[in-house]
């Protein structure tokens, strides 16, 4: 496999965290500490909106977007934030190329500056999948009452989607931190990071329990799920993922890379590949963009980063074989 950088899509955006595209082919992009939202088209940036509310942090703020998949039948975005209280997700009109009609539709989940957990994806079977973090409270991961520390699957109104274990707004738990969501076909797959040691992707089931606290990276726990890849922090602490061409692509933080792990059905299969190490600074989201290729975007204005001229960015990359 082989990637390569066809161009820059956008340049000057601070700190941004969501990528959603639209049937138009246009994105949406969020920006964590401004709380506004971007639209990208025709290698255009404009503001579309800002989200009331957004309490920022160092990891905290306007993250995950996802736009619904009935778009413009029916005409939302939702987004994930934080507040001084909790994380929430809210759902917005977007019509005109305007975002108005803010309403929250879950909240309670847990916050800290750190460990929000923020993607938004929809599955196949048009439920909304969140990724959330403990909070810093490790207990949340086990505590099937707590939001943090899980993946939840619910409905556009923020109910539990049928069929979740025991009827709860969470599809797995024992997480510590989830930032990274995608489908490849059925399979839901899941980058987390780990404390010191071990990062992690992971194949998501039901009603499953990926371990954390008890387990970082392959542990081997009676009852908890392995991750199918680890890598040490330095090489990775992930945040978004995609799939494309039967491979998960992971953007890393201070790893500064764009990992490829092939999969399929679940199972790993073969080794994964770093691409762009240390070229283009911290990355935090890619997404498989309408015609195939993948757009990545820095992440090197949000304080943990060296600033480059026109960061941060957004880059289109090109997959051949």
């Amino acid at each position: 496999m082989k990637l390569a950088v066809a161009g820059t899509v956008a340049t000057g955006i601070e700190v941004p965290w969501g990528l959603a595209f639209l049937p138009d082919r246009s994105a949406l992009v969020t920006e964590r500490d401004s709380g506004k939202v971007k639209r990208i088209a025709n290698n255009q940036v404009t503001e579309v909106g800002t989200v009331d509310g957004v309490d920022p942090s160092s990891e905290g703020g306007l993250l995950g977007i996802a736009v619904d998949p009935q778009y413009p039948g029916r005409p939302y975005v939702y987004v994930y934030y934080s507040t001084g209280d909790d994380n929430r997700i809210a759902r917005m009109t977007y019509q005109g190329n305007r975002l108005s009609d803010q309403q929250v539709i879950l909240d309670g989940i847990p916050v800290a500056a750190v460990h929000n957990g923020g993607r938004l994806r929809f599955g196949p079977d048009g439920y909304l999948y969140v990724g959330t973090g403990d909070g810093r409270e490790e207990p949340n991961s086990q505590n099937d009452d707590s939001l943090g520390g899980k993946i939840l699957r619910i409905t556009t109104d923020g109910k539990a989607a049928p069929g979740n274990p025991g009827n709860k707004l969470w599809f797995s738990k024992g997480h510590r931190n989830v930032q990274g969501l995608a489908f490849g076909g059925s399979q839901l797959y899941a980058a987390e990071f780990g404390q010191d040691t071990w990062d992690e992707l992971n194949a998501i089931t039901s009603g499953a329990n990926y371990g954390w606290p008890a387990a970082e990276g392959v542990s081997n726990l009676d009852g908890m799920v392995d991750p199918i890849a680890q890598w040490k922090t330095d090489d990775a602490s992930p945040s978004g993922i995609a799939f494309a061409q039967g491979h998960i692509f992971m953007a890393g933080l201070r790893g500064a890379r764009l990992w490829a792990i092939p999969v399929e059905n679940g199972k790993r299969t073969g080794e994964p590949q770093a691409f762009f190490t240390g070229e283009f600074g911290r990355l935090r989201t890619v997404e498989t963009a309408p015609d195939g290729s993948l757009w990545l975007t820095t992440s090197n204005t949000d304080g943990r980063g060296d600033v480059r001229a026109g960061d941060d960015r957004i880059l289109r990359i090109t997959i051949s074989r």
